[in-house]
């Protein structure tokens, strides 16, 4: 599924269609639905929408995952799935403009299917509702080259962009190439392959010419595209001012990252499958992603026209140049302010499935590992050790084990353990966190995580930072598996004897850690680190 499932709604209420006239309801700012708001795109328009003074319903699969948004408060949000009439029909009343920002990538080889259906409902939904506009944001595609010899995944959206400029809703649909900005797919697959291999062996598509734009740019085409006049109804191509190769973009990218030039030998025999795997390998963006970027990277991709400029004028200095858009992205990185992430969609497959406290487990198995320990520290200590779990603070326990895990995982397919983290040392629900997903965090009590690592089932792991009777701080930790078929319990048991070292080290280890963080914080900064910080700062001014 796209977006969700059912037209259960939560945390918000959908109000009843208000009827108004003309001239009231262009007096009022747009009321818009953003789709996907808790992908790399959705999370980053609503709170550009909301500082605009649009007002804002998200429609969501998993509500839970944008509670922690910085934004969550100032936007309604509802439970509901593309491909679901109902939901869509709920979320759609009182709305005036309409964001589509999903698509079923990777779902499997029937996603061209689900993406037209999805496109077909949301378009008929809109009509229905009244809606003034639908604003999508699709790829760019290569002049000259029929359809049918597109990679799947540039065919399937220049075919949902072509079912909204059909519907009898006004729709603006922007084509762009390669987005720049920090956390995208784009950007994190350019920087590790840039600054891994200093000595590269590429596919020949290196050579490609593209046109790549700031994620800054994209929402700001995306932002205007809401007040468009109601007689503009067509598809607009953004690019920034920068035509380059992909071989030039990893120049660029050594150059503003102060690395060395990059010797790039192009090698034309490497298909795009074997390519995508090549990326996997090097990069953290997954071989399921990294064929369509991969693929889309065949054939030249550059803008025919700069029509949006009518619409919503360029300021001075954008689009943003290359290299520029590069900078920023990469002192987003170096500060840890990355707002969301390629890997903040939920990865295409995953478990969707009820959580292992939920009544509908009545009847099957669910294996358990669970583990408790006294912690000679504060919860506050051993709160802040847990929710740094993971990237790179690792996990706490047999880091060959986890290692090999991951690169298993890869191998198959799976995300592997690079996703990273956001946030070095803050979690919220919906973020990934190397191969799991946050499903639920209560902040100084609970954190609990979601496989997302190819398995024959579902996996949680949940830690707790708890007191007992007697007022002490303690550890607990679960680790719940949910087998599927016999493959699945064979799993369990197979691993079962290594349970106490993996989940074992994890738990001492990470009590260990919470003790350790308290004294270094009751001993104070050591003077002479006081001086160095000291020094440091004189030196940056």
């Amino acid at each position: 599924m796209i977006e969700g499932a059912g037209p259960q709604r939560r945390n918000a209420r959908v109000e009843e269609p208000i009827v108004e006239t003309d001239g009231q309801r262009d007096a009022q700012p747009p009321h818009c639905l953003v789709t996907g708001a808790s992908g790399y795109i959705g999370g980053r328009l609503v709170p550009e929408l909301l500082q605009e003074g649009h007002r804002v319903r998200c429609l969501a699969r998993s509500p839970g995952k944008l509670r922690d948004h910085p934004w969550a408060g100032h936007a309604e949000t509802v439970q509901g799935d593309v491909t679901d009439a109902d939901s869509v029909a709920a979320a759609m009343r009182g709305v005036d403009v309409a964001y589509y920002l999903v698509h079923a990538l990777g779902t499997g080889p029937g996603f061209e299917e689900t993406d037209r259906r999805a496109a077909r409902v949301f378009a008929e939904q809109a009509r229905a509702a009244g809606v003034r506009r639908i604003v999508y944001l699709g790829g760019l595609t290569p002049q000259g080259v029929p359809e049918e010899s597109l990679s799947p995944h540039l065919r399937s959206r220049a075919e949902v962009g072509r079912v909204f400029l059909d519907a009898p809703v006004p729709a603006t649909v922007l084509r762009a190439a390669v987005v720049i900005g920090s956390g995208s797919a784009s950007f994190e697959m350019l920087r590790y392959l840039t600054e891994r291999l200093p000595v590269m062996v590429t596919p020949s598509w290196v050579h490609t010419r593209t046109q790549p734009i700031g994620v800054r740019d994209v929402l700001r085409y995306l932002v205007g595209s809401a007040t468009m006049p109601d007689d503009v109804d067509r598809a607009f191509d953004i690019g920034g001012p920068d035509v380059l190769t992909y071989r030039e973009m990893m120049d660029q990218y050594a150059k503003v990252a102060g690395l060395r030039r990059r010797l790039i030998v192009p090698v034309p025999v490497l298909t795009p499958r074997l390519s995508s795997h090549w990326v996997g390998l090097v990069t953290p963006v997954p071989a399921a992603l990294a064929r369509p970027l991969t693929e889309s990277l065949r054939h030249e991709v550059v803008c025919r026209e700069h029509d949006i400029a009518r619409y919503v004028p360029d300021r001075p200095g954008r689009p943003l140049p290359f290299d520029t858009a590069l900078a920023l992205a990469l002192r987003k990185v170096r500060d840890a302010q990355v707002v969301t992430r390629w890997s903040s969609a939920a990865v295409p497959g995953a478990p969707s499935d009820p959580l292992p406290t939920d009544p509908d487990w009545a009847g099957g198995s669910l294996y358990e590992d669970e583990r408790h320990l006294p912690v000679d520290a504060s919860r506050e200590s051993l709160w802040k050790v847990i929710e740094g779990i993971g990237g790179d603070n690792g996990w706490y326990s047999f880091p060959l084990a986890w290692t090999v895990r991951g690169w298993l995982d890869r191998f198959v397919g799976g995300v592997g353990l690079r996703r990273g983290r956001r946030d070095a040392e803050r979690l919220r629900a919906g973020d990934s966190l190397d191969f799991w997903r946050v499903e639920e965090i209560e902040p100084s009590h609970l954190l609990r995580l979601r496989a997302e690592m190819r398995l024959p089932g579902l996996a949680w792991l949940e830690m707790y930072a708890e007191t007992d009777d007697a007022g002490r701080t303690r550890y607990r930790q679960r680790a719940l598996f949910h087998p599927r078929g016999l493959l699945g319990h064979a799993y369990w048991w197979s691993l079962s004897p290594f349970h106490a070292v993996v989940f074992g080290g994890m738990a001492r280890n990470i009590t260990q850690a919470a003790v350790k963080g308290m004294s270094a914080r009751r001993a104070g900064p050591r003077p002479g680190r006081i001086r160095t910080a000291r020094r440091d700062r004189r030196v940056r001014q």
